[in-house]
């Protein structure tokens, strides 16, 4: 190094994999899909129509106040259709929408990789767990 070098050169960052400096619209899709019951909810109606009660009975765990919020939250941001029929009394299926149906294949990669990765993670918690007691 020369006498009059005093600059400190590092390598120029990589490139991120994901950014989102402009307002991408991801805190709203992150809302859906990281409340309680929305992937569950997906899921089951992936493998076609279903009425509430079968879904309920499918979601295991998942209330009727709570079905019906998640229901309509997904239908009103268009992943979700719902059918009336006129019958007495009036009974009402729920299926997955084009755009509905698109998200399923980012659910089953989010799928695959919990699985790919869960013994990992695991592990993982319980050193961390070791290393810092309660």
């Amino acid at each position: 190094m020369s006498e009059g070098h005093t600059d400190v050169t590092t390598p120029a960052p990589a490139e991120p994999v994901v950014s989102c400096a402009e307002e991408c619209g991801v805190r709203d899709v992150q809302d859906r899909l990281g409340d309680r019951w929305t992937v569950h909810v997906v899921v089951e109606l992936a493998a076609g129509p279903r009425r509430f009660k079968e879904l309920q009975r499918l979601v295991d765990g998942v209330s009727q106040r709570m079905l019906t919020f998640t229901l309509r939250r997904l239908e009103r941001d268009g992943l979700v259709s719902r059918q009336v029929f006129p019958t007495t009394p009036p009974q009402v299926a729920y299926s997955l929408t084009e755009t509905g149906h698109s998200m399923t294949h980012l659910i089953k990669q989010l799928i695959d990789w919990s699985l790919d990765h869960r013994s990992t993670i695991a592990r993982s918690r319980e050193d961390w767990d070791a290393r810092h007691p309660a």
